[in-house]
């Protein structure tokens, strides 16, 4: 049994939602050590999320976005924390939402996932920098 954490820094992204599945397993060569066992994905931000849905047709990702914007508008006058932007609460609402973390079965080094599914990653701010997240890893190991 192996156990691993670690840090991984994302890209900066647009505001939308993102598949981040390559970008992880590329920061994640330790993966392949791994013959079945668990990786758990947390973002350590309250204004981004963590997903896991269609990995094929981008239009899911741009129709999640609209769904979001439009179910939870930036400056609604009912917000009270407002004094990072307009974009902020909306952003914390969202992120809590969709979540904070994800966790996928390792099986073979590579994350098992179905045929039509990714990590995305929720880009809730108009400029929310580069993400972090810390991936633990979880399982028996190759001999």
């Amino acid at each position: 049994m192996g156990w691993l954490q670690k840090q991984i820094q994302l890209s900066e992204k647009d505001r939308g939602f993102h598949l981040i599945t390559d970008e992880l397993e590329s920061q994640l060569p330790e993966l392949s050590q791994y013959q079945v066992g668990l990786a758990h994905i947390f973002i350590q931000h309250t204004s981004a999320s963590l997903t896991l849905n269609e990995n094929a047709d981008p239009d899911v990702r741009r129709d999640m976005e609209i769904f979001s914007l439009q179910a939870i508008p930036d400056g609604a006058d009912y917000y009270r924390h407002v004094l990072e932007g307009p974009d902020d609460m909306p952003a914390h609402v969202k992120s809590s939402l969709w979540g904070a973390s994800v966790t996928l079965p390792i099986t073979d080094g590579r994350f098992n996932l179905g045929t039509w599914q990714g990590v995305w990653l929720g880009e809730h701010r108009e400029q929310g920098g580069r993400r972090r997240l810390i991936v633990t890893l979880q399982g028996n190991l190759y001999r």
